[in-house]
């Protein structure tokens, strides 16, 4: 398996399990993603994007990275030109650093689009900020997550989805039907083992791993 980390314009907070993620990994930047490079200690083989909005100092001190460069108008984004560029390296697993928060809103929506998109096409797919993370529910399969008791998590709907189980979790669900637009999969709290399987629709879990949970 061959694994890369994708450094988005997100938010960061660097964590000890965040470390463990990325450890041995392959890095690629989209473009001011590349101010996470010196907090998670990582040098990108590759940085991508129009750089339109990097400021010059981190121009300066990066300058020995192998640069791929890309019009301003464009009919992609640079977090979606580094998928793409790992993907052709040959990724079968990418962790989006820096896929949550930042100045553009659209920009983090879409990042949850492509996770899903990623996922259908079989390749591994984990969205992380350090304090949050994303993960697709892939149909068909039982997820088994391992998380601390009264952690907060919702699952987000991109769809109707049916048959939703939702084990080990302060409001447990059985094979349930959820229309596309409920709340009902929002805000619920681990309460044992988390597990999670997903007849059909499209879905990702959101955990707030550094939230202060009330539970």
């Amino acid at each position: 398996m061959s694994r890369f980390t994708l450094l988005l314009g997100g938010d960061l907070t660097r964590t000890p399990a965040l470390d463990a993620e990325i450890a041995g990994t392959r890095v690629i930047a989209a473009d001011s993603g590349i101010r996470h490079a010196s907090e998670l200690g990582v040098t990108p083989e590759l940085w991508v994007g129009d750089f339109d909005s990097v400021p010059s100092g981190l121009s300066r001190a990066y300058e020995h990275v192998p640069r791929r460069v890309y019009p301003s108008e464009k009919d992609k984004t640079d977090g979606e030109l580094a998928i793409a560029a790992a993907i052709d390296a040959g990724a079968t697993g990418l962790t989006l650093v820096g896929a949550f928060g930042g100045e553009r809103a659209d920009h983090m929506f879409l990042h949850l689009t492509q996770a899903l998109q990623l996922c259908e096409q079989g390749i591994a797919v984990r969205l992380t900020s350090g304090a949050q993370e994303g993960l697709p529910l892939a149909p068909g399969r039982r997820h088994v997550f391992t998380y601390p008791q009264g952690m907060l998590f919702s699952i987000l709907a991109f769809s109707e989805l049916s048959g939703l189980t939702v084990e080990g979790a302060k409001w447990p669900l059985d094979g349930v039907e959820v229309a596309f637009g409920s709340s009902l999969t929002l805000s619920n709290a681990v309460d044992g083992q988390l597990a999670v399987t997903l007849e059909s629709g499209r879905a990702l879990l959101v955990a707030h791993l550094l939230n202060d949970w009330e539970y």
